[in-house]
């Protein structure tokens, strides 16, 4: 039997926000695969419909979406921090913050560097095809470091990945090797974090600070790009990151997707 649940976000916003590159609407329903394993997921009335057993969405997906985190209470808190984040919070405030693998989430922001979104779904789609085992329900799983360490750029040429091919070998061979350890960055300090990314060629501060972001659940992490910079410059001059508290993260969020699918003629 599916599973219902309260409607405390909004798949939409959520899934097409830029944080995650492997969900895609049909109709009314999003399908994605996380972890190993497929969902499709939509809106029915007042609850959110899961295609998945409740012991499946007791250990994968409850985490995953961040059900437990009480995000009326982080737009409570950033809403009263400026009038700009209040509005974003309340146009944008239908999002959460996915617990997603880090290994996938990093590969996808060194991926997304000077790319567009389906040009970036194509990338990640055509990866998983060429290097990933199939799941149970027949979709192409995310390829292990090994998997990839293991490859060429030869063999990473149908993938269309350009210049940023060479970077995902890296990012391969250092995990492989045990140079970057992804599950000690959880527990660093966020500088140190940083720092550890960007062993990895071509990870820079930006990639580094979205897979912290989106990867990692490091919510105090702030990346910048050329929308935030705008943002930052227009209307929080003087304010820097760590400004926005622990929740930083989240308010940068709130503030993309308001500016780039609201505001932008404001920027």
């Amino acid at each position: 039997m599916p599973v219902s649940f309260p409607a405390v976000f909004d798949p939409d916003q959520t899934l097409d926000c830029g944080q995650s590159f492997r969900w895609k609407k049909e109709d009314t329903r999003w399908q994605g695969v996380a972890f190993g394993r497929e969902l499709s997921l939509h809106r029915e009335g007042d609850s959110l419909i899961f295609s998945c057993k409740q012991e499946e969405f007791d250990s994968l997906w409850r985490r995953y979406f961040d059900l437990d985190t009480d995000y009326e209470a982080i737009r409570r808190e950033l809403s009263a921090m400026h009038p700009v984040l209040q509005e974003a919070c309340a146009y944008a405030g239908g999002i959460r913050l996915l617990r997603q693998d880090s290994w996938e989430a990093l590969c996808s922001f060194i991926i997304s560097q000077n790319n567009n979104i389906p040009r970036i779904k194509g990338i990640i789609q055509r990866l998983c095809e060429t290097l990933g085992e199939p799941s149970p329900q027949g979709e192409f799983l995310f390829p292990t470091p090994q998997r990839l360490a293991a490859s060429s750029l030869e063999e990473l040429a149908p993938l269309r990945a350009g210049f940023r091919a060479k970077y995902l070998l890296s990012a391969a061979r250092l995990v492989t090797d045990g140079t970057v350890d992804l599950g000690a960055i959880p527990h660093m300090e966020l500088d140190k974090a940083r720092e550890t990314l960007m062993l990895i060629h071509g990870v820079g501060p930006k990639v580094a600070e979205c897979a912290l972001l989106y990867g990692f659940h490091r919510l105090e992490a702030f990346p910048l790009d050329v929308w935030m910079k705008r943002v930052m410059a227009n209307w929080f001059p003087g304010w820097k990151p760590e400004d926005f508290g622990h929740y930083a993260g989240v308010a940068q969020q709130y503030l993309f997707h308001y500016i780039r699918t609201f505001q932008k003629e404001a920027i």
